[in-house]
């Protein structure tokens, strides 16, 4: 794929992961060809809509969602809408990344397949880091066949994890945590879906260690709060 192609295709995998989160909780979202948006509003961290083409304009999207209700927002995939106007404020600018099939696999701590309710609530704690852990990933995400949730331990302890889904030709790499933890989504991805290309996006702190693990620029993103 093109660059171009590449950064559309990281842009459509995040809004159909976003999608699957959103269906875990009965709620449906909808895909048009400038955007996938939610009328509802959507599971904590996870954008009200996401633009999939660099001419989305405002109206694609506004009208279909919550704007009301506090807590919307919207991921603008190609950093191209100002919506300063409509009342939202810019919470972050990332960058997606892209890593090609084939490259080395590095060296890592082995990285495991949450396959349990049980174990996906520990993983949901390990990943959010305190007691107070909000209710976002739910068994149903464990049957979709797009969907591998992924843990990596320390004993008994879970020390890491990561999220991989596919979709539109890429695996998008999303919710990481832990230390070294790159290394073992690089060697799961390419024992669980061989010969397809990561995509996902970082800012700050946390795009330094995906560089460094073969991935490489494709463009920025922003995400914007009512």
């Amino acid at each position: 794929m093109s660059r171009h192609a590449l950064h559309a295709a990281a842009a459509r995998n995040n809004a159909d992961w976003c999608a699957s989160v959103c269906r875990s909780h009965g709620i449906t979202g909808t895909f048009s060809q400038t955007a996938w948006h939610s009328a509802e509003r959507t599971p904590p961290y996870y954008p009200d809509a996401v633009t999939l083409h660099p001419d989305a304009v405002p109206g694609d999207v506004l009208p279909e969602i919550d704007t009301v209700t506090p807590g919307c927002s919207i991921k603008d995939s190609f950093a191209t809408l100002d919506l300063t106007p409509d009342g939202f404020a810019e919470l972050f600018t990332a960058q997606w990344i892209h890593r090609p099939a084939g490259l080395p696999t590095p060296p890592g701590p082995h990285a495991e397949q949450v396959t349990t309710a049980a174990h996906l609530r520990d993983w949901q704690a390990a990943w959010h880091g305190d007691a107070d852990t909000p209710d976002i990933f739910r068994p149903e995400l464990l049957r979709d066949p797009s969907v591998l949730v992924l843990a990596v331990h320390d004993g008994k302890d879970i020390s890491g994890g990561a999220v991989l889904n596919r979709s539109s030709g890429v695996v998008g790499v999303s919710n990481l945590f832990g230390g070294d933890i790159w290394s073992s989504v690089v060697a799961a991805a390419a024992e669980f879906f061989p010969g397809t290309p990561l995509v996902g996006y970082e800012h700050g702190d946390d795009l330094e260690p995906a560089l460094a693990s073969g991935f490489t620029v494709l463009g920025p993103l922003r995400v914007w709060v009512a």
